[in-house]
């Protein structure tokens, strides 16, 4: 089943600016080769469950290393039998 999972990781605890947190898992996701689209709240990301919660599972381990808390929040749109929806979707309300 392919899924388009909304996703956002930031530490709590650091100084105000997370962005070299979230660069950090933006790395990881860029080098995943699936599909997505950032954005200055979060990250889409489409492929199949396993492949996408595996990436969203490096981007924790990632930061878990020197993060002791971490926020994280998902949103997912399931859907059997459809892909390249992430680019089709954004089209479709443009």
């Amino acid at each position: 089943m392919s899924v388009i999972v909304d996703f956002s990781i930031f530490p709590i605890g650091k100084e105000e600016s997370v962005s070299k947190y979230a660069s950090r898992a933006v790395k990881i996701i860029k080098e995943s080769g699936l599909a997505h689209h950032i954005s200055p709240m979060g990250t889409s990301i489409e492929g199949e469950w396993d492949e996408v919660m595996g990436v969203i599972t490096r981007c924790m381990e990632e930061l878990k290393k020197d993060c002791g808390r971490l926020h994280m929040t998902m949103k997912v749109d399931c859907r059997a039998g459809a892909s390249g929806r992430i680019e089709r979707k954004v089209k479709a309300v443009e």
